[in-house]
């Protein structure tokens, strides 16, 4: 499971590279259920704002 935490300034950069469109807009993104767990997003992200929560 990924989650983007309140370093995101909403660029929009991780949008196209989520294969499964499982990121919402906003002021703050956030990442939902759709997720696959790929990573593709962390890549993407210019702010490092998304990380992956190990359970």
């Amino acid at each position: 499971m990924y989650i983007i935490d309140e370093t995101c300034n909403a660029c929009g950069k991780c949008i196209p590279e989520c294969p499964v469109s499982a990121i919402n807009q906003g002021a703050k993104y956030a990442i939902n259920a759709l997720c696959n767990d790929c990573g593709a997003c962390v890549d993407a992200c210019p702010e490092n704002a998304i990380s992956e929560v190990k359970s």
